[in-house]
């Protein structure tokens, strides 16, 4: 593997689809290690860009757009990192070699889209997961809840990110307004659902799972210690790492997210997020990209999620090695407002063992994701309580 000089002939280009938190660690991660990148975002001054050699604002839905960008930059992996992206196009991007699509064409289709990945683990690899249906109307809910889902369920729209659009309904009466918040929730203009059993689990578990090549050039895949998080309307509020879990589980967990990402193909790492019921294990969604319960990695690993990602797409050799237990914790906008102020750093960094992350979103709303707080002791309890307390010293004007 070789790696050029940034902004020179020889440069090795990288070109991000989506510059949120997690796009912008990805950057920095590349740029360790010499790559040229460039970021491209639906609005000014995501946090990806404030750090990419170039950056972009386009509609990424649309097509003609999308692959006249491409074709004006070149770069030589285009790596999505959020849903709402014109698939259809990267897949002919990817058969007319004008570059290569990570970790695939196909599990960017597959997983942009939950209809696609819930049929592929459930009905072509026979994976465990909760009942589902689909619907596209609020007649076909409603009869999708009385053929078997049953209550209480959980809607969102087949295309989402980070919670956006996902309720849950306890009885008939929350119908119509799960109905008419998963629709303003999707990605894409689109009216179709999935509404899923709610399954009473134990824990929920990510696991990061690396798809990368070893020292002798042969692809490997390797597991993240799994981490433990707690969701509230499907997005992450905590995260911890180690989770707590029998071996025997840990190897049916490592089995579903392999046989998944086995499937996808392609080099990167992934998270595979799980529901743990006893002994049993169900695979619920994969995103085939960091995920944001892994930010607590940045605190835990020798290598975080975003540098496994970066070395994995890259071709390089990967370790998964957990270096403390710890955890994080949300710091919200509190406030809708551009431009914000955060107060009480100085305060929340005074924590004993902790490190705070501002990702600079140029506008703030109440529960939007602006910071996140990390932690490291020798005990995940402890971590969590240091994160939370410091995610709640911060305030935001």
């Amino acid at each position: 593997m070789k790696i050029g000089t940034p902004l020179s002939k020889t440069a090795t280009k990288v070109m991000l689809l989506g510059c949120g938190e997690l796009g912008k660690e990805v950057i920095i991660a590349l740029q360790r290690l010499g790559v040229e990148v460039i970021g491209v975002d639906r609005y000014a001054n995501a946090p990806g860009h404030q750090v990419a050699h170039r950056a972009y604002v386009i509609d990424m839905t649309n097509a003609t757009e999308l692959k006249a960008l491409i074709e004006k930059e070149k770069p030589d992996l285009v790596v999505p990192e959020i849903e709402a992206i014109a698939t259809d196009m990267l897949a002919k991007i990817e058969a007319e070699k004008l570059a290569t699509v990570i970790p695939t064409a196909r599990a960017t289709q597959l997983t942009m889209n939950r209809e696609g990945i819930r049929c592929l683990a459930a009905e072509e690899l026979g994976l465990a997961t909760s009942k589902y249906a689909f619907a596209e109307s609020l007649e076909e809910l409603k009869t999708a809840i009385d053929s078997g889902i049953g209550f209480p369920c959980i809607v969102k729209p087949v295309m989402s990110s980070s919670g956006k659009g996902q309720s849950t309904i306890n009885n008939e009466g929350d119908i119509q307004t799960a109905w008419n918040y998963a629709i303003s929730g999707a990605r894409v203009a689109t009216t179709r659902i999935i509404v899923e059993e709610k399954i009473n689990f134990d824990y929920e578990i990510t696991l990061l799972t690396v798809r990368a090549l070893n020292k002798e050039g042969d692809m490997e895949t390797r597991f993240c210690d799994p981490i433990g998080h707690i969701q509230q309307q499907g997005d992450y509020v905590e995260s911890w790492q180690p989770q707590q879990m029998n071996a025997t589980v840990l190897k049916k967990a490592q089995h579903i997210a392999k046989a998944v990402t086995d499937n996808l193909g392609g080099r990167g790492l992934f998270g595979v997020e799980l529901f743990i019921k006893g002994n049993e294990v169900y695979f619920s969604e994969v995103s085939p990209r960091p995920h944001d319960t892994g930010m607590v990695t940045m605190i835990t690993q020798y290598q975080n999620e975003f540098e496994l990602h970066a070395r994995a797409i890259l071709g390089l050799p990967v370790s998964t090695s957990l270096r403390t237990a710890g955890a994080s914790a949300v710091i919200y906008g509190g406030v809708e407002k551009q431009g914000i102020e955060f107060e009480n750093i100085d305060k929340a960094l005074a924590i004993p063992q902790t490190d705070i992350r501002l990702f600079g979103k140029p506008e703030a709303f109440v529960k939007r994701r602006m910071g996140v707080a990390l932690a490291y002791a020798d005990s995940t309890d402890t971590a969590r309580e240091y994160a939370k307390k410091a995610a709640g010293v911060v305030k935001t004007r």
